[in-house]
């Protein structure tokens, strides 16, 4: 069986719009609404995380364009995948809100 070295990581994992049965797999508290493909490598990069994005429809959503981040494998997916929704989030309340 071929053992391969990266984790993907879509940004469905770290949607609050999205249910548990759609694809979710952080807390709502931790997740951010909508969250693009630029924060998500913004986030890997303040983490040290070599990532390589790609826009890709999330198979469970098929119908909506999506995308996700290729990264190394460094530990357990759930826990890389929780640190990187935490960055999102750190991210996401420092910039400034649109008006």
């Amino acid at each position: 069986m071929k053992e391969y070295e990266r984790f993907v990581v879509w940004l469905d994992y770290l949607d609050s719009e999205r249910k548990r049965s759609e694809g979710r797999r952080v807390p709502l508290n931790t997740c951010v609404r909508a969250p693009n493909l630029e924060e998500l490598a913004q986030a890997c990069k303040k983490l040290s995380i070599d990532a390589q994005t790609q826009k890709a429809f999330y198979p469970k959503a098929s119908r909506r364009q999506s995308g996700y981040v290729s990264i190394k494998k460094n530990g357990p997916k759930q826990q890389i995948i929780m640190t990187i929704a935490r960055e999102l989030s750190r991210i996401r309340g420092s910039q400034p809100k649109k008006v």
